[in-house]
C-alpha cells in the first residue's frame, strides 16, 4: 500500500487550529474567584488571613490568673474581631469605632473627658482603658460593674443610642439593621466563613466573640516593673533594676497604712495594693466607691455605682504623661491629682458605697503623703508602662 508524504504545510495547520481550540476553551473556562478576593481588595496585606497573625499571649509565668481557663486565643476570631473593633460600619451612620475611643496610642483609652458619639453625644462616663482584661480578677466590666463578663461588655456600645446608635430606639435603627448592613459587605461573608467553617451568616453573638477575643489579647508584660520581678521575684525586696525612688514608691504603694480610729496615718505605706493587686495592678472585685462620687460633667449630681478602674498598667504612657483623663469622671488630668485624691478622701455623707479601706467610721481616710512620697509613687507606677502595646500591628487598625 502507497502511503503518501504529509506536508509541512499540513502538520503547521493542524498545530495551529489546536492552538486555537484550546485558546477557545480557555476563553470559556471560567477564572476561580481568589477565596479572600474581597478581603485583599479592601485592607490588602494588612490583615494577613494565611496564616494570620498569631495572638497567643505572652503572659509571664508569674501571672495566675487566665479568665479563658487556659483557652488559647483564636487567632481566626481576634482577626475579624480586629477589623469589627476598628469599622465605622458598625456605627449608624458610619462615623465611629470601637477604636474610636479606644485609641492604641493611648493604651485604648480616650484623651477626651467623655468619648464623642455617632452624632456629637458625649458618653455618660470616661472610657476605660483595655489592656490585660483577660487576666483580670475583677471579670464584670464597665466602671459601674453591669457587664457580667467582657462578651456582655462588646457588644453594648454598639446598642448604646448615643455611642454607635444601633439601639432601635427614638428612631435609631436596631442591630438587626447592622447584621443585615455587615452581612452585605463581602470582606464580612469572607471573614465571618473563614472563622466559622464555611458558614458566612453573620450574627450578633459571633461579632461578641471576634471582639471579645480582639480585646482579650490585647496585653501588656514588657514594662520595666515586669524586668524586675522576672530577675526577682521578692515582691518586697528592692528591684534591682529600679532607682532607689522607684523602690521607695513600690514600697509605699504595696504596704498597707498604720491608720488611727480618726484614719490619719501614723505610719506604714499607702496601701495602694489593696485595691490595685500586683503583678496585673487590676482592681479588687471586693472593692467599693472610690470617693469619686458624682456624675461624669456633672459635679453636683451625685453618682455611687462606680466601684470598678481599669489596670494601672499604662496609665501613664512612654511620654511620662496618662493616657488620657482618669476616673470615670475623667476629671483628674494629672496623676498627682489622683494621689492627692487619696491622700486625703473627703466622704459624702450620703455615699454607702464607700469602700471601707478609705474610710475610718464616718472619717475619710488621710495618709498625709509627703511631697517625697507622692513622687515616689508617681515614679513608681510609670514603670508599669510597657512598649509594643503602642505600635504592635496585630491591634492596630487595618482600615
Amino acid at each position: 500500500m502507497n502511503v503518501k508524504p504529509i506536508k509541512t504545510t499540513q502538520i503547521l495547520f493542524a498545530i495551529t487550529a489546536g492552538a486555537l481550540l484550546a485558546a477557545s476553551c480557555g476563553k470559556n473556562k471560567p477564572t476561580p474567584a481568589e477565596p479572600f478576593e474581597a478581603v485583599y481588595a479592601a485592607f490588602g496585606t494588612s490583615v494577613p488571613l494565611e496564616p494570620p497573625f498569631s495572638y497567643e499571649s505572652q503572659a509571664p509565668a508569674y501571672f495566675q490568673k487566665d479568665n479563658r481557663g487556659g483557652v488559647a486565643i483564636d487567632d481566626k476570631k481576634a482577626t475579624l474581631g480586629r477589623v469589627l473593633f476598628y469599622d465605622k460600619a458598625l456605627s449608624d451612620n458610619r462615623t465611629t469605632a470601637c477604636g474610636s475611643c479606644h485609641q492604641q496610642a493611648f493604651a485604648f483609652s480616650d484623651t477626651a473627658q467623655r468619648s464623642v458619639g455617632l452624632n456629637g453625644g458625649l458618653t455618660g462616663r470616661h472610657s476605660m482603658r483595655l489592656v490585660n482584661n483577660r487576666f483580670a480578677v475583677e471579670q464584670k466590666m464597665f466602671w459601674d460593674e453591669r457587664a457580667i463578663d467582657l462578651e456582655a461588655q462588646v457588644v453594648q456600645p454598639i446598642q448604646d443610642h448615643i455611642e454607635m446608635g444601633f439601639s432601635g430606639t427614638n428612631g435609631q435603627p436596631g442591630v438587626s439593621e447592622l447584621v443585615t448592613r455587615l452581612q452585605n459587605l463581602a470582606y464580612y461573608r469572607e471573614l465571618f466563613a473563614w472563622v466559622y467553617d464555611g458558614d458566612s451568616t453573620v450574627t450578633l453573638g459571633k461579632m461578641g466573640e471576634a471582639l471579645t477575643d480582639f480585646v482579650n489579647s490585647i496585653e501588656s508584660f514588657d514594662a520595666k516593673f515586669d524586668d524586675g520581678y522576672t530577675n526577682q521575684a521578692a515582691l518586697l525586696q528592692p528591684f534591682s533594676n529600679f532607682s532607689p525612688q522607684e523602690n521607695q514608691g513600690k514600697a509605699l504603694f504595696l504596704a498597707p497604712p498604720n491608720l488611727d480610729i480618726n484614719g490619719l496615718r501614723i505610719g506604714g505605706g499607702a496601701g495602694c495594693a489593696a485595691c490595685h493587686q500586683p503583678p496585673e495592678f487590676d482592681m479588687d472585685p471586693n472593692s467599693g466607691n472610690n470617693g469619686v462620687d458624682h456624675v461624669a460633667g456633672v459635679p453636683a449630681s451625685p453618682d455611687f455605682t462606680n466601684t470598678r478602674s481599669p489596670s494601672l498598667r499604662d496609665v501613664i504612657g512612654p511620654n511620662g504623661q496618662p493616657n488620657g483623663p482618669m476616673m470615670h469622671t475623667g476629671d483628674f488630668i494629672e496623676f498627682q491629682t489622683v494621689i492627692e485624691h487619696y491622700n486625703e478622701v473627703i466622704p459624702d455623707v450620703n455615699n454607702n458605697t464607700l469602700d471601707l479601706r478609705l474610710r475610718r467610721g464616718n472619717n475619710g481616710i488621710q495618709l498625709e503623703l509627703s511631697a517625697n512620697e507622692r513622687a515616689a509613687l508617681e515614679a513608681f507606677v510609670k514603670t508599669l508602662t510597657g512598649s509594643t502595646v503602642y505600635t504592635d500591628e496585630r491591634w492596630s487598625s487595618p482600615f
